[in-house]
């Protein structure tokens, strides 16, 4: 099949939110039209479709994928470019009209939820060659690999993730969203048996979380850069009562790396041996727990449309 190379291949995610979500996606392509965008486009149609969808654009020449939806929806789309047969992944554009709550990757390159200057950000077409991170992991018959642009969370960093996205949907608004998680952190502060290697030097011992970020990894990664070839690592151990506290003040503050009970690390490739009984998600996803994980970074991998 040939493609225009001009023309995108848009993906509308309506699994990404409420009613409102969906009307506004009937502006954005309004506004796409009246701007006189040359575009395709294709719906999910519910949990994994976006993967597979990024996947046949790819395959079938897109040059600029549009993702129509939020942090997991993108996410999705990257594994499906990375997963297809596509030639010079590198080459094709990842252009992002945020739409949902959970937009923090696009709010890292300040790209807002005003979607008219999202779209004319995708016309202009300033594209930037950004890094990925990768996890390889074997689940007894498979080897896996998926891919994240944000972080994986270990441990209990996994469920204020989880607790966060879920309360971002009831009160739509991310500040209220992390007294959510300060309450949870408040009456329940698990520790699980972790043996980490990072640069060289293993870590075992009891810990509350670890976060491999390529960005800020909401906030757990706060100096993290997804182009300068180098992941972020946190590592936070037991907090007593009082420390909890002031630590979720100091990661909303985005000064998490200065409690004195974080460790950071700047490193290309984490190995996670063990991790007793802790969750794992990479950008939101929950992944299963096999270990050992292999975390890493692909420096340069893919295009990112971002605002002039």
């Amino acid at each position: 099949m040939s493609v225009d190379p001009k023309k995108w291949g848009v993906i509308y995610n309506p699994k990404a939110g409420t009613r409102k979500v969906k009307k506004r996606w009937k502006e954005i392509k309004q506004y796409m039209d009246a701007q006189g965008v040359s575009y395709d486009y294709v719906q999910s149609e519910g949990f994994g479709s976006v993967e597979r969808l990024a996947g046949i654009l790819a395959n079938n020449g897109y040059k600029t994928i549009v993702i129509v939806g939020g942090d997991g929806a993108l996410n999705d789309a990257i594994n499906g470019i990375m997963h297809s047969d596509a030639p010079n992944k590198r080459d094709i554009a990842i252009g992002i009209i945020p739409n949902g709550i959970g937009n923090d990757f696009a709010k890292y390159w300040d790209i807002g939820m005003d979607y008219k200057e999202a779209v004319k950000c995708i016309i202009n077409h300033r594209a930037r060659k950004i890094d990925i991170g990768f996890c390889n992991y074997y689940d007894g018959q498979i080897h896996h690999k998926r891919y994240f642009l944000n972080a994986i969370n270990i441990g209990f960093g996994a469920r204020i993730v989880k607790v966060t996205d879920g309360t971002k949907r009831f009160w739509g608004v991310k500040f209220l969203s992390y007294l959510a998680a300060f309450f949870l952190l408040f009456f329940e502060r698990n520790l699980y048996r972790m043996h980490l290697r990072i640069n060289d030097e293993h870590i075992r011992g009891r810990i509350m979380t670890v976060c491999v970020g390529n960005a800020t990894g909401y906030g757990q990664t706060p100096s993290a850069v997804p182009y300068n070839g180098w992941l972020d690592v946190s590592v936070i151990y037991r907090p007593q009562l009082l420390q909890t506290m002031s630590g979720l003040w100091m990661l909303i503050q985005g000064r998490i790396l200065n409690h004195k009970l974080v460790k950071s690390y700047r490193t290309k490739k984490v190995k996670v041996l063990r991790a007793k009984n802790a969750a794992i998600d990479l950008d939101g996803r929950i992944l299963p727990k096999h270990f050992p994980i292999e975390i890493g970074i692909l420096p340069e991998h893919i295009s990112l449309i971002i605002p002039k």
